[in-house]
């Protein structure tokens, strides 16, 4: 399929999120960030599905191109550089937790039983949920101690 004047292969809603955020390795980036509080490309590096550099810093690069994250200057650190999600970035995170139910429901070893506080208070209300933790995210928090069952 040929891509439209403004990169995109169509204007399909799904298409639009697949292509700014669908990559599994995207995907996990932004786990980091939300569940585990991880900021700089180091910590992302050590993520036990072991990231390659490579797609890492591709990934980076294309969550900051499309707006999802926010490049900083480390804040100790001038040679590194942390990242932080953006609005848009910030929007994901009611996505995110649709896919920890979803995955709940149908992994049989899903790791969300670690976390059945959280997954009840998803089911209960997502947009409240995703309200509060889009605040403890903005303060750099990681969400999952808070929430261990």
């Amino acid at each position: 399929m040929k891509k439209t004047k403004d990169n995109l292969r169509s204007h399909c809603p799904v298409n639009y999120g697949l292509e700014a955020f669908g990559d599994r390795w995207a995907l996990l980036i932004l786990r980091d960030i939300v569940f585990r509080g991880k900021h700089s490309y180091g910590e992302f590096l050590r993520s036990e599905e072991g990231f390659s550099t490579n797609i890492l810093a591709s990934r980076l690069d294309h969550l900051v191109e499309t707006g999802i994250l926010r490049r900083e200057e480390h804040e100790t650190d001038g040679r590194k550089e942390s990242y932080w999600l953006t609005e848009k970035g910030l929007d994901l995170i009611p996505v995110l937790f649709e896919m920890i139910l979803w995955s709940a429901k149908y992994d049989s070893q899903s790791e969300a039983k670690r976390i059945m506080r959280l997954v009840e208070l998803i089911r209960d209300d997502n947009r409240s949920i995703s309200q509060k933790v889009m605040e403890q995210v903005k303060r750099g928090e990681a969400i999952v101690a808070e929430y261990l069952s």
